[in-house]
C-alpha cells in the first residue's frame, strides 16, 4: 500500500509559535487549551508544567499567564491586565487581525457580520471587539429575517471554507448600500484544505490526523469525505482499525493545524506495521 502525506499539513505557524512560547516560559497556565489537540496539551503540561485553566475565573495563585492561540475576550484581558500575574499573549496574528478590524469597523459605525462558530473560542474573542451590534452566523439564510444597517462589515472565523464565506458576502452586496469585505481566512487553511482535496481525489483511504475539538481539523476531515468515502477522523494511532485498510493500494494522510509531527509519525508506523 502506498502511503502519501498532503502536501501541506499539521502545525501552522500560529500554533508553532504558541508552542515555542509555552516550551520557553514554562511553569505557566494557559485560559483555556493552548492549542486544540489534547496530546500535545498533555506532553506540555508533563515536560514543560504548563497547565490548562477552564477560562479566566479559575486563576489563583499563578505568576504566569498565557493567552491561547485563539485569543480571549477583550473583556478578560482587561480583568487580567489588572492582575500581578506576568501576561504571555500567544494569539495568533491572524486571529488578532479580525478582533483588531472588528474593534474599528465598529469605532466607524458598523455593525459586523462574523462568518463563524458563535460558540468557538476565537469567535466569542472576536465578537467581544465589536462595540455597534454582531451577526455570529454560519449560513446567509440566518440574515434573511434580520433588518440590517447601511453599513456593514463583514470578517471570516479563520479555518473556514473561503466559497462559503462569498456566499454570505454575496447576500449582503444585494442587500445593504455598504458592505467593507475583510478576508480573515488564514492562508495556512487554504493550503492544507487544497491539498487534502487533491490527496483525497486519489486515495481509497484517508487518514486525518488531529484533536476532535478542532474545527480546522473537523474541515479536512468533511472535504476528504466528499472525495472519498472512506476517510476517518483519529486524534491517536491508537483509533487506527486494520479492518479499515483490508484492500486499499493508496492512502493519504493529512493533519489538522494543532498536529504536531511526533503524533502524524506515530500514525504512519502504525499503518506500515499493519501492512507486515
Amino acid at each position: 500500500m502506498i502511503i502519501e502525506l498532503a502536501k501541506n499539513y499539521g502545525f501552522c505557524f500560529g500554533v508553532k509559535r504558541a508552542i515555542k512560547k509555552a516550551e520557553q516560559i514554562k511553569d505557566a497556565a494557559t485560559i483555556g487549551p493552548l492549542i486544540h489537540n489534547n496530546e500535545e496539551i498533555l506532553r506540555l503540561q508533563k515536560d514543560f508544567n504548563v497547565k490548562t485553566l477552564e477560562d479566566i475565573n479559575a486563576l489563583s495563585s499563578e505568576k504566569k499567564a498565557i493567552i491561547r492561540t485563539h485569543g480571549i475576550t477583550k473583556q478578560d484581558l482587561e480583568k487580567l491586565r489588572q492582575t500581578d500575574i506576568e501576561i504571555f499573549d500567544a494569539t495568533c496574528p491572524f486571529v488578532t487581525k479580525p478582533q483588531q478590524i472588528c474593534e474599528r469597523m465598529s469605532n466607524e459605525g458598523y455593525d459586523v457580520v462574523i462568518f463563524g462558530d458563535e460558540n468557538h473560542p476565537e469567535v466569542k474573542g472576536v465578537k467581544s471587539y465589536v462595540s455597534t451590534r454582531a451577526y455570529v452566523v454560519l449560513d446567509k439564510k440566518e440574515l434573511e429575517n434580520i433588518k440590517l444597517p447601511n453599513k456593514i462589515a463583514v470578517v471570516s472565523q479563520t479555518t473556514k471554507k473561503p466559497e462559503h464565506f462569498m456566499e454570505i458576502v454575496n447576500f449582503l452586496m444585494l442587500k445593504v448600500k455598504e458592505v467593507r469585505v475583510f478576508n480573515t481566512i488564514c492562508d495556512a487553511t487554504f493550503k492544507n484544505q487544497d491539498a487534502i482535496k487533491e490527496l483525497s481525489e486519489k486515495s481509497d483511504i484517508v487518514i486525518v490526523v488531529g484533536g476532535k475539538n478542532s474545527a480546522n481539523t473537523k474541515q479536512l476531515f468533511l472535504i476528504a469525505k466528499t472525495h472519498c468515502k472512506d476517510s476517518y477522523l483519529i486524534e491517536t494511532e491508537a483509533e487506527l482499525k486494520e479492518e479499515w485498510f483490508l484492500d486499499k493500494k493508496y492512502c493519504g494522510i493529512s493533519a489538522g493545524a494543532s498536529t504536531p509531527d511526533w503524533i502524524v509519525k506515530k500514525v504512519i508506523a502504525k499503518i506500515e506495521s499493519f501492512a507486515d
